[in-house]
């Protein structure tokens, strides 16, 4: 029955995938008419970018998953990625569809839980540190908008919401002796938040940090060449504030956030002053790079992966084995990086 029930599993993940990325086609019908207009050497670039973002989360992924093969952590990294940009839930829902994937594969839930929430808050952290610095410079008085509410407001906001999450773990330590009192979701933030700080400020980090800069970096570079095609682009700050606030209607449960999404970039672009039209113009090339490059990519991906799933292979067997050796497969805090 456990079988059947894996099989059933991963073949109603890969329908709805599948199913996803079609639905999508009548949202973007108007992409056509709008690359049809546009230099094929700014569209190559784009596609190019948004790979290089999808690359990078892989990079990521393979640091924080370094007890997976190499071929299934990439595997699973591309299928997260198809997850949050088709499905509903966005990159935390990918997050949990991957972590369900890896859960298959007999890898301890714990260690999954923790290093997910690495990755997560992570990446966050990087999102709120851009917002932080688009802010300031902006106040500082680099072309854009420079009142308080397009400009210091949104910094403070970030600022605000990333402190304390990441103080979480201080609260965590020093309810340690009465941990019962502590509520396991506050104790899961608390060790993703840890997993995050120790691989980012280990005494040798590694290269693969570079990916949660990348993740993010070339994603909007993606926006900024469709802004180009069409016209001009904010400055570099703008651009910063104008997709991290769009990119808030992505919460929204409608899968690949079709118009939402859009509504969104388009909104926050024109609130940073990018005329409309020449926004949604921009923003619907950008959303369909940036759900078909990760969602063929991470279909691909899965259909590869499936058939691994299915069966005891050396997934299991090396985390399994990894898991006496390693201290962070049993949540521990105190280890060191093997890269």
């Amino acid at each position: 029955m456990p079988r059947i029930g894996r099989r059933l599993g991963t073949l109603a993940l890969l329908v709805v995938l599948a199913v996803a990325l079609l639905v999508s086609v009548p949202g973007l019908r108007r992409v056509s008419d709008r690359i049809g207009h546009l230099d094929p050497v700014l569209i190559i670039v784009a596609v190019a970018l948004e790979l290089a973002s999808d690359i990078s989360f892989v990079v990521l992924f393979r640091l924080f998953f370094d007890r997976l093969p190499s071929r299934d952590a990439r595997a699973l990294a591309w299928t997260e990625q198809a997850s949050g940009a088709l499905l509903p839930g966005g990159g935390a829902g990918g997050l949990a569809i991957g972590g369900w994937l890896i859960h298959l594969a007999g890898v301890p839930t714990r260690w999954i839980v923790r290093r997910s929430g690495g990755i997560f808050f992570l990446t966050s952290a990087v999102n709120s540190a851009t917002v932080v610095g688009a802010g300031l410079a902006l106040t500082c008085g680099v072309r854009g908008p420079h009142d308080f509410a397009r400009g210091a407001l949104p910094a403070l906001l970030a600022l605000g919401a990333t402190l304390p999450v990441a103080a979480v773990p201080l609260l965590t330590r020093s309810q340690r002796g009465s941990r019962r009192r502590v509520p396991a979701w506050v104790r899961g933030i608390s060790d993703g938040v840890e997993d995050a700080e120790q691989t980012t400020f280990s005494r040798r980090p590694s290269w693969r940090l570079v990916g949660a800069l990348g993740y993010l970096g070339f994603d909007m570079a993606v926006l900024w060449v469709a802004l180009r095609a069409f016209g001009h682009a904010p400055s570099v700050p703008a651009l910063i504030l104008a997709y991290n606030i769009g990119y808030l209607a992505n919460a929204l449960p409608i899968p690949g956030g079709i118009g939402v999404l859009d509504a969104g970039l388009t909104g926050a672009l024109a609130l940073y002053g990018v005329a409309p039209a020449h926004a949604a113009a921009a923003v619907v090339v950008y959303h369909a790079i940036a759900l078909w490059v990760p969602g063929l990519g991470g279909l691909f991906a899965y259909l590869r992966l499936r058939p691994r799933l299915l069966q005891p292979g050396p997934v299991q067997s090396q985390v399994s084995s990894a898991e006496t050796t390693n201290p962070r497969l049993h949540g521990e805090t105190r280890w060191t990086h093997s890269h």
